[in-house]
């Protein structure tokens, strides 16, 4: 027999996952084949591996030596499959992603076209919804993975930053600061502000980006908050405030001049966009294709 990949790869998934049954839930197997093929391993190196108990599974001394083997070996697999995407023009399948709201309202649309020309054999769903719900559906093997807009923290996520973004100033036409080139932040607290919910990736960004300022988010005149960024849109063009959000969220309304975007002087708020997905999962090609042409590709063209 001969020592191969997949048998590393559930190795290291029931270790990571503590139990066998979370492993085959993870792996899209059955608990016996699980089981077998972990028991193919320790027969390959004809030693145990992993000690079995009633609570939960342990590693051996032999056991642990492997771990940073397997991990380096799904690794590889990761960077191959990377490396080999920008080859693989005749791709086909289905790509399922899960987008947070910024992302999925306005910059993935504008991506999808150009993917969608040079990979047409790859169908494409995706489900927009915010943080949480994108991670309990890849959790939950729903979605092969998400793009959100906030870093998170999650034991089992793989988390990677693929494209930059950056928050802008907006006000409605006719606003006193509409007109000017640039402002000095000082002068836009001075005004009300709609804002994003608590929480959202928009909100957390710019409450961080203050807080680096010496400035409380608390201190801003909020007099509304709301849970999309079309609804804030919505409001700052009706003259109830002014706000943060993506410049590409707006450039409907700019061009029909409803809204302004005024540059700030003194403060940048730059964020990353960040993909997560399952530390145990290996990725369909589809998707891998679709990462390596965000993270390679010059974005601004078309956003």
């Amino acid at each position: 027999m001969a020592l191969n990949f997949h048998q590393l790869h559930i190795f290291y998934t029931v270790a990571e996952k503590g139990s066998f049954s979370a492993a085959a839930q993870s792996l899209h197997m059955t608990q016996p084949a699980v089981t077998m093929q972990v028991q193919s391993l320790e027969d390959y190196f004809g030693t145990k591996l992993l000690l079995r108990s009633t609570k939960r599974i342990e590693l051996t001394e032999s056991g642990r030596a492997l771990m940073p083997f397997a991990q380096r070996s799904i690794e590889l697999i990761r960077e191959t499959d990377s490396s080999m995407s920008k080859f693989t023009k005749q791709l086909r399948g289905r790509l399922q992603l899960g987008a947070s709201l910024t992302i999925g309202e306005y910059i993935l649309p504008r991506l999808l076209g150009p993917f969608g020309q040079e990979y047409p054999q790859i169908s494409i769903s995706m489900k927009v919804m915010n943080t949480a719900q994108i991670m309990e559906d890849i959790l939950n093997h729903q979605l092969n993975f998400g793009l959100i807009e906030a870093p998170v923290n999650h034991p089992d996520m793989h988390m990677e930053a693929v494209m930059s973004d950056e928050l802008y100033l907006i006000v409605p036409a006719g606003h006193p600061l509409a007109e000017a080139e640039t402002v000095q932040i000082a002068d836009v607290l001075e005004y009300p502000f709609v804002l994003r919910e608590q929480g959202s990736g928009t909100r957390l960004v710019m409450e961080e980006e203050l807080r680096s300022r010496d400035i409380d988010p608390a201190s801003l005149k909020i007099v509304m908050e709301l849970g999309s960024t079309g609804a804030v849109k919505s409001a700052v063009e009706a003259g109830l405030g002014v706000s943060f959000v993506s410049a590409s969220s707006v450039k409907h309304e700019v061009a029909l001049g409803l809204i302004s975007v005024v540059p700030i002087a003194d403060v940048r708020f730059k964020r990353q966009f960040y993909s997560i997905y399952l530390k145990s999962a290996l990725l369909p090609i589809s998707a891998v294709t679709f990462l390596t042409f965000l993270r390679e590709r010059d974005l601004l063209q078309w956003l």
